[in-house]
């Protein structure tokens, strides 16, 4: 439903996914990251290990400096960048051209032009600038401390940790998991000083409830499946690089595709409850029937309903539809649940109903399927040029930090279409909640009340939503429901 300080808590994982999903994802933001920002997780998804073949002339060359040096000396370096390049702009333009495809077909409410000074006192514009304001430079010191972390292992230093990397060839699909494992808890390093900063602040505005050293935990159980994830990624990575060589992408997309839907699938089951308490809503209750009742107007399977006990981390409210299949599920914030009235919840109920009826988790699905071939292509060809410049051994350990900043830079890159994608789905959403309660009013106070307890921006600058928003602002939202509002107005009557 909202994801405003989301928006930059979940960013991290840009660094360590091939794309954010934003579709999907409406529900990390008071969660801790499941997968650290440093994660090697191909798109978020390489958990399981494969046993290739490998053979032994092939991997005997492998291990031969000078036979893999003549090799590299054809393409020349500039024939190199002119591949990445064109592999980039490729990768752009399939993005664009993913997002054409799978936005929601039916034309959202033009919001109209409002003022947030209609909907906001100046001191809570101002609140909203200055934590959002700070958030943003500290998700930047991230973005640069990892990838300072990054450029520097991929270009082969420091030499201690270069041999380090060349020693674990001697088992070279073992030697990769350890790898993505040791440079998980790099990355999460690198991070941790601006996370506490980030942290502390979010304490310090009323936004979270939780105690450092509960904090701390959670920081170091997602550390703990980030590096297990960053294990079986670096070791899958490798094992195609040496079974297919330079098309390991082809089965790369096949891999990716595979284990993002079980993935999906799965994490509502397994990898939320580790952080949370998910209880069905009971039969009785009157959140469950209400949410129930709007389910059978919409004609949407709801699947189930839950309450989730985010109150032990944020004050923020929020709601979010996860899972798909025999997992699809609503989940409802007890916050919401506590402090919001009946309109209030009505109307956020019928946006996550939006989000089931226009199947939006698939989407967001599809949409990592359509942009993995490039993105794994680019990765590739960025991965090569650096090997050829370090001179390492492409097929072992010691080639994965050139490949994991491939991968970061695809995500960094896949997610500004990916983002746009999102923010066509969210506002589909809204006008969908809309049509169905038919309560302008209602969803204007529910955006006043989600900018106030995250804390957010109500109008942030267009670049910074263009770049990293997954939702419209809080402005066009509103904008939305005041056009609806003078829509039905002025529409005749029968």
């Amino acid at each position: 439903m909202v994801a405003h300080e989301a928006e930059l808590a979940a960013l991290g994982d840009q660094a360590g996914a091939l794309v954010r999903m934003g579709p999907v994802a409406d529900h990390v933001a008071e969660t801790p990251q499941l997968i650290e920002a440093g994660s090697l997780n191909v798109g978020e998804h390489c958990l399981q290990r494969r046993q290739v073949r490998v053979d032994v002339a092939e991997d005997r060359q492998s291990h031969e400096p000078g036979e893999y040096r003549r090799d590299m000396t054809n393409p020349s370096g500039r024939r190199r960048v002119v591949r990445v390049g064109t592999a980039a702009v490729a990768m752009v333009l399939v993005a664009e051209a993913a997002v054409w495809l799978l936005r929601p077909r039916e034309r959202p409410i033009e919001p109209a032009p409002v003022s947030e000074g209609q909907y906001f006192t100046q001191a809570q514009i101002d609140r909203g600038r200055t934590y959002g304001d700070g958030q943003l430079w500290l998700f930047l010191a991230v973005l640069g401390a990892q990838g300072a972390v990054l450029v520097t292992l991929a270009l082969g230093r420091p030499a201690a940790v270069r041999r380090g990397l060349e020693r674990l060839g001697a088992r070279p699909v073992l030697g990769a998991a350890a790898a993505g494992a040791g440079l998980s808890v790099a990355l999460g390093v690198a991070a941790l000083p601006a996370s506490i900063a980030a942290h502390q602040r979010a304490v310090d505005y009323g936004i979270s409830t939780q105690s450092f050293g509960s904090w701390l935990a959670d920081v170091g159980k997602s550390a703990a499946i980030g590096a297990a994830l960053s294990a079986a990624g670096g070791a899958l990575l490798i094992a195609l690089v040496r079974r297919f060589s330079r098309r390991w992408w082809l089965p790369g997309t096949v891999a990716v595709g595979a284990i993002a839907v079980v993935f999906v699938w799965l994490a509502p089951v397994v990898l939320a409850p580790l952080f949370n308490k998910f209880t069905p809503l009971p039969a009785g209750s009157k959140a469950r029937a209400q949410v129930l009742r709007l389910a059978r107007h919409a004609g949407v399977d709801v699947g189930q309903v839950y309450r989730v006990n985010a109150s032990r981390r944020v004050r923020s409210l929020n709601a979010y539809v996860d899972g798909i299949g025999s997992t699809r599920r609503v989940v409802l914030y007890d916050n919401l649940l506590r402090r919001t009235n009946r309109p209030e919840l009505r109307s956020i109920v019928a946006h996550e109903l939006g989000h089931v009826k226009h199947d939006d988790v698939p989407r967001g699905l599809a949409f990592l399927i359509l942009v993995t071939p490039l993105g794994l292509l680019f990765t590739s060809e960025l991965g090569r040029a650096l090997v050829w410049r370090t001179g390492v051994n492409p097929r072992g350990p010691a080639a994965l930090p050139a490949y994991m900043l491939g991968l970061a830079i695809a995500a960094l890159v896949l997610g500004v279409p990916g983002n746009q994608l999102s923010r066509h789905v969210e506002a589909s959403a809204d006008t969908f909640a809309l049509r169905l309660t038919h309560d302008p009013k209602a969803l204007i106070q529910v955006q006043r009340r989600l900018a106030l307890s995250s804390v957010a921006n109500p109008d942030p600058p267009g670049i910074v939503t263009a770049l990293i928003g997954t939702h419209p602002s809080t402005i066009d939202r509103i904008g939305a429901a005041v056009a609806y509002e003078r829509e039905t107005a002025t529409a005749p009557s029968h």
